[in-house]
């Protein structure tokens, strides 16, 4: 479980998260959604230490990662996982480098182990026999899961997931929502998941976090989305490809 305690970041002048509360449950796809500019990547990445919030705490199981060193944060690190935007798996390592990558950096395995984990991670995501390939030379959706892979390499407690699907064609999108929801609740990992794509939140969203103008303005289930009266989220929901393609409209 992780816990956002009413934490607020400002840039210079500019004012991007004001008093935040979340909680991010245990076994669950936790999804924050919002409108670009609303403040959703800056959240994810003050949760996890890539900016420095300027009040209020964050808690991983009851420990505070706010308040704690350089190398009482490393440590917490090495419990998360994360899936960039984009991927992120380096052009000049192979498939079987990008998934090794991490357990490099931190266990002290022999190289036999570490292989082994690796293996066990590509085959977890259904990418095997792939080892010595360049991302180049493979397709964005198994691109997608190579990061995967390396993102579960270290048997994380949290993983985070930026925009998983962003440049997927929706089948192959629908085929990764249900690969990070597989694995969430197979390994009872606390998952975040940050997207604008509404097939995600009726898919895979457990609990769904509404973030407008830096604030939280609603949360609740997939089911519970659909039956709320806040003027703004309707507008937002309802704008999507998703709903267009139902036959709603936004009213």
């Amino acid at each position: 479980m992780i816990e956002v305690k009413n934490i607020s970041k400002s840039f210079r002048d500019q004012k991007v998260l004001k008093d935040v509360s979340i909680t991010f449950e245990k076994g669950k796809t936790n999804l924050i959604i919002g409108r670009s500019g609303s403040g959703k990547t800056v959240l994810l990445k003050s949760i996890v230490g890539l900016h420095e919030i300027d009040e209020g705490a964050i808690y991983y199981d009851n420990r505070n990662f706010t308040q704690m060193s350089i190398k009482e944060r490393k440590l917490i690190r090495q419990e998360i996982g994360m899936v960039f935007q984009g991927s992120a798996l380096f052009d000049s390592a192979t498939i079987e480098e990008n998934v090794m990558f991490p357990l490099n950096m931190f266990t002290k395995m022999s190289f036999e182990e570490k292989l082994e984990r690796t293996n066990f991670c590509l085959k977890r995501v259904e990418v095997e026999n792939k080892n010595t390939l360049f991302p180049s030379e493979i397709s964005g959706g198994m691109q997608k899961r190579v990061a995967i892979a390396r993102a579960i390499a270290l048997n994380p407690k949290y993983l985070f997931c930026d925009e998983p699907n962003s440049g997927l064609d929706p089948k192959t999108a629908i085929v990764i929502d249900k690969l990070i929801r597989e694995i969430t609740v197979e390994y009872n990992i606390t998952t975040v998941v940050n997207t604008h794509d509404m097939n995600s939140v009726m898919e895979i969203g457990d609990k769904v976090i509404y973030i407008n103008q830096g604030q939280k303005w609603w949360e609740g289930s997939k089911e519970q989305i659909l039956e709320s009266d806040n003027e703004e989220l309707n507008s937002f929901i309802f704008a999507s490809e998703f709903f267009r393609k139902l036959g709603h409209k936004v009213s």
